[in-house]
């Protein structure tokens, strides 16, 4: 019996040293996390440390005792266990609970699944993030080339405000996406233009055409604004393709004229031979005729005219 007790009192004494700092603070901050489900998260490695300090984290914010959000400590423990971001869920939550946004623990943890910043996302949706249209970080450059009807370039370069759609965050389109379609969108409003000075002096059209296709349409954002924030004009597209072809109806021209031409020197040297071959033929038949003459004088055929 006194071995036993001897090391049941070890076994506790163990518990306290290793796990009682732990204990102690989570129950001091109302966490609710027993020391035997320390001693469990060892056996799983799980971190003990990282697990207690998201929920007193949710108790401190308030959000811990919310049904709503659901952060039990083996919820905590199976997140941990997925390669989740424990950390940047709860600090997710408590930004979304002070924001009033609807957004339980399990959507969170989801999120964070699915490689999304979730944190980034709440702060994204709360304050909305401009972005560069186009980025110059990702495409190298840093307008939009479009053309008008009447053939002049403009140059325009847009800033679109975006917020996080939260029910669209997994599987829906990234920012890259939202930057492609408007980017689209801008070079479709411009070409639409009946010439590019409409464009000049309302540049508002351009952002309410934009607009109006609805472009973030099963992404992760909503577009709150697109605004143009410069236009500049280019070349004149439409004279120097009108030149372009000009030029080349001349090359054609003048090729067609050379073929012409060598078709008549080729016709005239044609002419030429068949004048020799005539000739000669004359000249051929001009010979017989002394044979001729000469044979009729011998066979008496030839009489000649008495003068």
């Amino acid at each position: 019996m006194l071995a036993a007790g001897g090391l049941f009192i070890f076994f506790i004494v163990i518990l306290v040293a290793v796990y009682g700092k732990l204990w102690f603070r989570a129950y001091m901050s109302n966490a609710r996390v027993s020391i035997f489900s320390l001693v469990g998260m060892t056996f799983r490695q799980v971190n003990a440390r990282t697990i207690v300090d998201a929920k007193i984290m949710a108790m401190q914010a308030g959000v811990g005792t919310d049904p709503n959000t659901g952060i039990t400590t083996s919820r905590l423990e199976a997140h941990y266990l997925a390669n989740g971001n424990v950390p940047n869920v709860i600090h997710a939550l408590i930004a979304a609970h002070r924001a009033g946004m609807d957004l339980d623990f399990d959507r969170a943890a989801a999120i964070d699944l699915a490689g999304r910043d979730v944190l980034d996302a709440v702060r994204t949706s709360v304050h909305p993030k401009v972005i560069d249209c186009p980025d110059p970080r990702k495409s190298g450059k840093t307008t939009l080339s479009a053309i008008a009807k009447d053939g002049i370039q403009l140059m325009a370069k847009a800033r679109v405000t975006v917020r996080t759609n939260l029910a669209q965050l997994i599987g829906g389109a990234t920012e890259d996406t939202v930057v492609a379609r408007v980017g689209e969108g801008i070079v479709s409003a411009i070409g639409s233009a009946d010439t590019h000075k409409d464009v000049l002096e309302n540049p508002d059209r351009i952002s309410k055409a934009v607009l109006e296709r609805g472009l973030d349409a099963q992404t992760a954002f909503e577009i709150v604004s697109i605004d143009i924030a410069d236009i500049d004009v280019g070349e004149n597209i439409g004279a120097r393709l009108q030149a372009d072809q000009a030029e080349a109806d001349t090359r054609v021209a003048r090729a067609r004229a050379e073929q012409r031409r060598a078709e008549a020197i080729a016709r005239e040297q044609e002419m030429k031979a068949s004048v020799a071959d005539n000739r000669a033929r004359v000249l051929l038949a001009e010979a017989e005729v002394p044979r001729a003459m000469a044979d009729a004088f011998r066979t008496g055929n030839f009489r000649g005219k008495n003068l």
